[in-house]
Order: structure tokens, then C-alpha cells, then sequence
């Protein structure tokens, strides 16, 4: 597990790999005028590096495709090469403080501000016809989003893959801290490039965290764990536990979008780890701005596949063959659409453009609510069927299931995360397992589920998870989906509300993974429930303190859980007109 959280970290946070990939080929540079040394002076004094690319033979105006990022590579020419090769000027930029800017490294903060100082720049330039596209993905995607903030007129449409967004899912995902972006920092500011070997240190990175955990120190102590001085921008976005008016700086927030009315092409995969907040950014877009012009891609991919070339085998799920879709392929449609009156690209048939694992069907809808026409709703019964609980279509009568949790006790582990296997023989856990009663009919989920934890426990406050499977007809259980959050932040990400010990509390969630699949009649419905208890995130020991700064000490008694009956899960489905 914990080898896995570091290819996660890899996937969730690496950008621009598979454009990078399809174009590492050799190229004779003396068809291009390349420069590869700029720095863009900002108006606050700060320098951005930034790297332009175009064929010698056109002499004429042209639009400019930039990717903005934090991940400084030398091979990063490639993707500018691509660019001009496609009709465009290539230009890659970064944030302050990386490649050849002496500036102090400040990831996140300013780079809206900083990426329309360079959309300005282009504009101005001998070459340019003032229209310019951005692209790329995770930290790019963010950064898109970021110089949509302040919306530069020469900016014409982004296209922000599996786009990352500070405060919602990184460095923490409803409200809880992820340990895989502690090595991050380092790995994007020990140098101006990326330190790989640092980072690629996972003996290093799985004894910090194996460490903390069975130490059971602050989680502000990772530094000086990992034996270095202190981390002052982990410490910084530790200071920060809600998403408050720091992380809302970063990025459009509310009323904001409502000013965005440029094109924009969303692509993103059911097992993206940024899926959730690529598609925040869709649905805070369409709120605030009704007539939106935004269009999505989702299919069964990864973090890399929804940026660029999807594997045809992920996680040991063999794709349909309709959903070997190059989306490397469509972005640039989209430009040429957009930039160049082109042909829209034909994926593109609604704004939602998902395709249905186990139907080899692409479908299209006008809203994400359009995808589904029904739903089906499940609650959290005492019965048992064998050694499990049941889910249960109707409300049971009042009661609750119990479960107990000794933090104290680090012999074993209670995770949330399943996505290292799409399949699985057998589900090992030590949460609270439901299943219901086999489907009577074929039927599609289609969207994201949500649902309701009624609980009562011991304490202040808990991180909890609920993972979605389907146990097929054959045996096998199909990952779905999963929720993870904080309970004190259930009704806003933006500001704590304890629990009090021992009451009835209700905890509504909603901010869980998009998926499409059609369920066989004979299909089961199954849930784990079950509570953080790792070295892959924050220990909430459930003191209402702040919990970066708890440590084991504060465990005090075993937190004591009544999952009430009364709780449900609700999943969108879509079913065929009879």
C-alpha cells in the first residue's frame, strides 16, 4: 500500500507526460526558431522563464498554444515543437522560480497573476494574432483555471486535463491531508528543474511515513522526521485546514466563473485522482454561468490517459474498444476548431461525453444531471446476510451498527483507497461491509453517487470513507467509486463544525468519483465503510483540535461509532425507456 501511495503521487501530480511522450522524436532543429532562454518580467518584479517554438517558413501571424507549469523539464522543447508543427506557436512558461528564473519558488500562489503576464506578452509579440490556447494537465490544468481568475482578452479557450485544484484536492482532499505531497516539495524546490532522484527515493519517503505513523508524532513533524529542517510551504498549507480565502486566492471562486465565457474542453477519467475537482470546476462554471460553453470527456482512464493516449489496459481492466479514444488527438481538434474555424471534434456530440464500462458505448447528455433519469437508493440495515450486512432498497426500522477504532493500536491499518486493481477476488478489510440483494434487472450507473451517514460517537470529529463496488454475477468485485472526507466539514469545506459527542449527527456527502457502467441483472451493490487509520494521510484522533497537531497522546479512549440505519447511499442510473 504504501509503495502504491507513491505511484499515486507520481500520477496525481506529473504533468504533460503524455503529450511529452508521443513527441520525443528526433527533429531538425534548423526548421523552427526556437527560443529557449526568456524571461518575462512581471509587474511585482518577479521573473518568469518561458520557452517559445516556431517553423522559419511562416512569416505570417499566428495563434499561440502555452502550457503553464511547475515541472521544468529540458525535454519540455518537444511539446513546443509539436505545437508549431500543428500550425501554432509553441510556448511553455513556468512558475516563478523554476528553469532559469531567479525568482523565489512559489508554486501555486501566484501563477494566475503570472500566467496572464505571459498571455500578455505573446499578445504583443511581432508574431502573434492575440489568440492563445492553453493546455496540459494536473498542475497545468490548475494552472488554466488560475489565469481564468482575471480573464486576459487574448486568452480564447482553455483545455484543462484532470486539473488539479489547491485546497479541494491538493495538498488535501475534503479537508483531509494527503502524505504523498510532503515529498512533492521537495521534488519541484530542491532544484529549478525536478529532483528525481529525491523523489524516486521511496525507501526514504515509506520510512518517514511508516515512522510518523508508528510514532504517532504531529503531522507537522514530518519534516523533521525525514531528518531536514523545517518545510516552510508544507507548514504554510498545513496553517490552512479549511478551504479558506488563501486557497480561494488560487483559483475562480464562486461569482468568478460567471465572467468565463470562453470555450473550454474538460477531459478527466472515472480513476483520475483529479477527477473530482476537474469536475468542481465544471459544475461551479455551469452554476455561475448557465449559458457556459463547456464541454466534457470522461471515460475509464487514469491520470496520465485523460491528458493525452488512454492505456488500453488500466489497472488490469482491459478497456472497450470505443474507449481507445487519443484525446491527445482531440485536444488539438479543438484548438483548431477554436483558434482556427475548424471542424468540432466528433467526440464532441453534447457538453457530457462519457463512455459506459461493459456496454462499448459512448453516450452524450446535456448536463452532468441528464446523464442518469433515475436513481436507486440503499440504507444501512442491521440484517445480515451471512457474514454481511445488507444494503437495503427500503428504510429499516431504527437501529445502528457499531464499530470501534483504537488509534492506539498501529498493528494494523483502516484505508479507503482501492484503485491499485480495478477487479478484485476478494475484498480484505476491517470496515463494516454491505451488500445488497442481486439486481433484478440490467441496469447503467451512471454519474456520482451520494448519500448520508447518520452517526453518533465518542468524540469530536473523524475521517471516514465510503468505497463502491459491484459484485458481478461471476464473483468479481468491480471498484467503483469512493468517498473520503472529514466529518466536521460535511456541510462546507470552508468552515469546521465539531461534533458533539455522543449526539445523532447527520453527514451528507456528495463529493465523490463520477463513474459510467452498465450492471448486469444478478449484480450486487457493496460498500465498505470505515475510518482513516494509515501513513497515507492525517490521524484524526477526534480531540476538535487542529489536527495537523494531534498526536497519539491525544488518542485517549477508542473512538466508539454508531452507524444509524437511517443512513443511505443514492446512485444515479440511467434505464431504458420500456
Amino acid at each position: 500500500m504504501r509503495n502504491f501511495f507513491l505511484l499515486v503521487f507520481l500520477c496525481l501530480l506529473t504533468s504533460n507526460f503524455s503529450f511529452a511522450q508521443q513527441a520525443q522524436k528526433k527533429q531538425n532543429l534548423d526548421h523552427y526558431i526556437i527560443q529557449d532562454s526568456l524571461l518575462i518580467h512581471t509587474k511585482d518584479g518577479a521573473q518568469i522563464s518561458a520557452l517559445t517554438v516556431r517553423k522559419k517558413d511562416f512569416t505570417g501571424k499566428l495563434p499561440a498554444l502555452l502550457t503553464f507549469t511547475v515541472y521544468a523539464r529540458k525535454s519540455d522543447i518537444q511539446k513546443a515543437i509539436e505545437s508549431a508543427d500543428k500550425g501554432y506557436v509553441g510556448v511553455i512558461a513556468y512558475t516563478r522560480g523554476k528553469r532559469y528564473s531567479s525568482s523565489m519558488f512559489t508554486p501555486y500562489e501566484y501563477d494566475g497573476a503570472d500566467a496572464n503576464e505571459v498571455i500578455d506578452w505573446i499578445s504583443k509579440q511581432s508574431w502573434s494574432n492575440q489568440k492563445v490556447g492553453m493546455y496540459g494537465g494536473s498542475y497545468s490544468g490548475f494552472t488554466q483555471w488560475a489565469a481564468t481568475k482575471k480573464l486576459h482578452p487574448a486568452l480564447k479557450t482553455i483545455v484543462p486535463s484532470a486539473s488539479a485544484a489547491p485546497g479541494l484536492d491538493f495538498p488535501m482532499t475534503n479537508n483531509v491531508f494527503m502524505s504523498f505531497t510532503f515529498p512533492w516539495t521537495y521534488y519541484v524546490s530542491n532544484n529549478q528543474f525536478l529532483d528525481e532522484v529525491d523523489y524516486n527515493n521511496h525507501t526514504l519517503w515509506n520510512s518517514v511515513n511508516e515512522k510518523w505513523f508508528q510514532q504517532g508524532k504531529a503531522y507537522t513533524q514530518l519534516d523533521s522526521l525525514a531528518g531536514r529542517p523545517a518545510n516552510t510551504l508544507f507548514r504554510k498549507w498545513l496553517a490552512h485546514p479549511s478551504y479558506d480565502q488563501y486557497w480561494q486566492n488560487m483559483i475562480p471562486y464562486k461569482n468568478d466563473f460567471s465572467k468565463i465565457n470562453i470555450p473550454v474542453l474538460t477531459t478527466t477519467g472515472y480513476y483520475d485522482g483529479g477527477q473530482i475537482t476537474a469536475l468542481y470546476y465544471l459544475r461551479e462554471h455551469y452554476k455561475y454561468n448557465p449559458k457556459a460553453n463547456h464541454y466534457l470527456v470522461i471515460g475509464p482512464y487514469g491520470h496520465f490517459g485523460s491528458q493525452g493516449f488512454p492505456a488500453t489496459v488500466y489497472n488490469g481492466y482491459k478497456l472497450d474498444s470505443v474507449a481507445n479514444l487519443p484525446i491527445h488527438t482531440v485536444i488539438y481538434q479543438w484548438f483548431d476548431y477554436i483558434l482556427k474555424d475548424g471542424i468540432k471534434p466528433a467526440i464532441l456530440k453534447d457538453k457530457i461525453n462519457y463512455q459506459v464500462m461493459g456496454a462499448n458505448q459512448w453516450k452524450h447528455a446535456p448536463s452532468l444531471a441528464k446523464m442518469g433519469n433515475d436513481s436507486l437508493t440503499f440504507y444501512l440495515s442491521k440484517e445480515m446476510n451471512k457474514s454481511d450486512y445488507l444494503l437495503t432498497s427500503t428504510k429499516p426500522k431504527e437501529g445502528f451498527i457499531p464499530q470501534t477504532i483504537d488509534f492506539k493500536d498501529r498493528s494494523d491499518t483502516h484505508s479507503y483507497y482501492w484503485a491499485r486493481n480495478i477487479t478484485y477476488d476478494t475484498l480484505y478489510h476491517n470496515g463494516q461491509f454491505y451488500m445488497s440483494e442481486p439486481l433484478k434487472e440490467p441496469i447503467e450507473l451512471t454519474g456520482a453517487f451520494t448519500g448520508k451517514m447518520r452517526v453518533s460517537i465518542n468524540k469530536k470529529d473523524m475521517d471516514y470513507s465510503v468505497a463502491l463496488f459491484e459484485l458481478t454475477p461471476e464473483g468479481k468485485y468491480f471498484y467503483l467509486s469512493y468517498f473520503m472526507g472529514r466529518a466536521s466539514y460535511a456541510e462546507s469545506p470552508s468552515v469546521r463544525k465539531l461534533l458533539t459527542p455522543n449526539k445523532q449527527t447527520a453527514l451528507p456527502f456528495s463529493n465523490t468519483y463520477l463513474t459510467s457502467k452498465k450492471l448486469n441483472k444478478g449484480s450486487r451493490i457493496v460498500i465498505i465503510v470505515n475510518i482513516n487509520k494509515s501513513s497515507n494521510e492525517q490521524i484524526n484522533y477526534g480531540t476538535g483540535k487542529d489536527v495537523n497537531k494531534e498526536t497519539i497522546a491525544d488518542s485517549g479512549e477508542p473512538l466508539q461509532i454508531k452507524w444509524f440505519t437511517d443512513s443511505y447511499i443514492k446512485l444515479p442510473v440511467w434505464r431504458a425507456k420500456k
